[in-house]
């Protein structure tokens, strides 16, 4: 499924850490944006599925909207393997809980990370990855920053 390059947000578009009221000031003083991880109070299972509705709502977005059936079934394939590649090489959630939450292998966790991998290779591609990695770090620090007592 080819993306187009332009819809994706500039890398420059992240917002500074220091920018944001309550950030680690940790993060703040090294420059280097803190690991994101799901909070705690999240199962891998939610966060799986959160991951999964957002890679597929921003496909959408870059995507054909008109699709044949097997194109459809394609597109939910490739929308699987980049969210299982997402929630284990950017959230770190073990391919064993990956696998569990989509109802899956953690073999077939591993085939589909290195799938993405592969086509990581293309530029559009690549771009569209990382920006889906900088939005699930937004919502997943973002998350553990901002509470509401």
């Amino acid at each position: 499924m080819p993306f187009q390059k332009s819809l994706l947000p500039p890398p420059t578009a992240v917002i500074p850490l220091s920018a944001i009221p309550d950030a680690p000031q940790a993060a703040i003083e090294t420059g280097e944006p803190p690991e994101f991880s799901p909070p705690a109070s999240l199962s891998s299972h939610t966060v799986c599925r959160i991951v999964s509705y957002v890679t597929a709502e921003m496909v959408a977005l870059l995507g054909v909207r008109v699709q044949v059936r097997v194109d459809r079934r394609r597109t939910l394939a490739h929308v699987r393997q980049v969210s299982m590649y997402l929630c284990h090489v950017a959230l770190r959630i073990p391919q064993h809980d990956v696998g569990l939450a989509f109802g899956l292998d953690r073999k077939t966790v591993g085939h589909a990370c290195l799938a993405v991998e592969r086509r990581r290779d293309q530029t559009a591609y690549d771009d569209f990855v990382c920006a889906m990695e900088r939005i699930l770090s937004s919502i997943f620090v973002t998350s553990e920053i901002v509470r509401h007592d």
